[in-house]
């Protein structure tokens, strides 16, 4: 193999490893109490593991590997680190109750994972099977950016408790998450969900403290109002399903 060919099949697992690295220095961050640098380098790592399946696909290195060391990559970053952070910042206070809603979150981010990996080709994919892990983590990082923005919400910490809960939950749900892939919506309505992204986009930059925040919590209720109202047609294509040949 040449040396150009090993550095293109190297290349996405730098950006995996990337995102790691994020998930660990986050910790870091907030065992110093420096909690907004450790949201917003969750944040940096989201992104590289936006990065790394893209490079994969682009080079034509996909490998099994590659989709291991991702997941392994995605539990730090997106379940170690958030449930650390969300503890150090609010939890703390709650004794075992909140390293108890802590772990759960973790729990659910791992249980997430593996159901990802062990039901991939079993699902639709223009739809997540449950809420998924970087989603989710956003979740917990709009509100730390929030609370920055409006320290007055500090005071009302024990609402974190089960807004934790809740995103936890959302991660091992079956309900359908929009994954805007192979999707006959984005389709039908192309125009319309670009010029969303683009506005949301430009939003995100120039209000970012909030955004995170307010679109995930956007992101959920349309994905929670959209399940109920195509209920019947989702019928049982999001059930855990293991003997499942589909």
């Amino acid at each position: 193999m040449s040396p150009a060919k090993r550095f293109a099949f190297f290349l996405p697992n730098i950006f995996t490893g990337l995102n790691m690295a994020c998930g660990f220095s986050s910790m870091v961050f907030a065992t110093r109490g420096m909690h907004y640098e450790a949201a917003m380098i969750l944040i940096l790592g989201a992104i590289f593991d936006s990065v790394d399946g893209r490079v994969a696909r682009l080079t034509g290195t996909s490998s099994h590997f590659g989709e291991q060391f991702d997941s392994l990559s995605d539990a730090v970053s997106f379940g170690v680190a958030p449930a650390f952070l969300i503890y150090q910042k609010y939890l703390l206070n709650y004794g075992r109750l909140g390293a108890v809603i802590s772990f759960f979150y973790l729990l659910c981010a791992a249980l997430r994972l593996a159901r990802f990996n062990a039901n991939i080709t079993k699902v639709r994919s223009d739809f997540f099977q449950g809420l998924p892990s970087p989603g989710a983590a956003l979740g917990m990082i709009g509100l730390i950016l929030l609370a920055d923005k409006f320290p007055q919400l500090n005071e009302y910490s024990e609402y974190t408790l089960g807004y934790t809960a809740i995103y936890a939950l959302l991660m091992i749900t079956t309900i359908p998450f929009h994954s805007f892939k192979d999707s006959d919506f984005v389709r039908r309505h192309k125009r319309a969900i670009l010029f969303f992204f683009f506005v949301g986009a430009a939003l995100t930059v120039i209000y970012y403290q909030v955004m995170f925040a307010l679109g995930m919590a956007i992101y959920v209720l349309f994905s929670l109002f959209y399940y109920l109202y195509k209920i019947k047609e989702f019928g049982d294509a999001f059930q855990w399903s293991e003997d499942s040949d589909s």
